[in-house]
């Protein structure tokens, strides 16, 4: 029996609210290097705030990958109408995709972002959108595989070039 066989794919919840701070605060703490240090406090305070996870969940949905009782993948599925930032309240969107290091290369962000792209076909979203940074570029590969395209750049956020994708559904 390989990993995948033993991976759990779920809807996550205020149970998981632990595992989803702990989760984020590593799985974005590997991009530590690629900011500032005052920006990577900027980040561990959101990563930490219970806030972060409970307002998402409340608008959302929270899709999570479980290994041997542990979250080890997270994504968010937020619906539109719930505009933020740079993303237009007629646009659903994915926040937070992580995944623990040691589980990487499995599969698990591909597929928990394939279960927030189901979930917005199901609900009758026309737009889908998501946001990355040059940093980022194994999770840009995913995105683009999966048929996400480059609506614009969002310009420099933590000091690193953003980018706006989008999926017409």
């Amino acid at each position: 029996m390989g990993l995948n066989d033993a991976l759990i794919y779920r809807e996550g919840g205020k149970a998981d609210l632990e595992a989803l701070k702990r989760l984020c605060l590593i799985s974005y703490g590997q991009h530590q290097e690629a900011i500032t240090t005052e920006n990577w406090q900027q980040w561990e305070e959101t990563f930490l705030d219970d806030f972060t996870y409970l307002n998402l969940l409340k608008i959302g949905k929270c899709f999570v990958c479980e290994h041997e009782n542990t979250v080890v993948g997270m994504a968010f599925f937020i619906p539109h109408g719930n505009p933020f930032r740079f993303f237009d309240a007629e646009w659903s969107y994915i926040r937070l995709v992580g995944v623990y290091p040691e589980y990487q290369g499995n599969g698990i962000a591909k597929k928990l972002t394939q279960m927030c792209m189901e979930m917005a076909k199901e609900t009758g979203e026309k737009i889908l959108s998501l946001h990355t940074s040059e940093f980022q570029n194994a999770a840009r590969h995913i995105y683009e595989k999966l048929g996400f395209v480059k609506y614009k750049n969002l310009g420099p956020f933590f000091g690193k070039e953003y980018y706006l994708y989008v999926m017409e559904l």
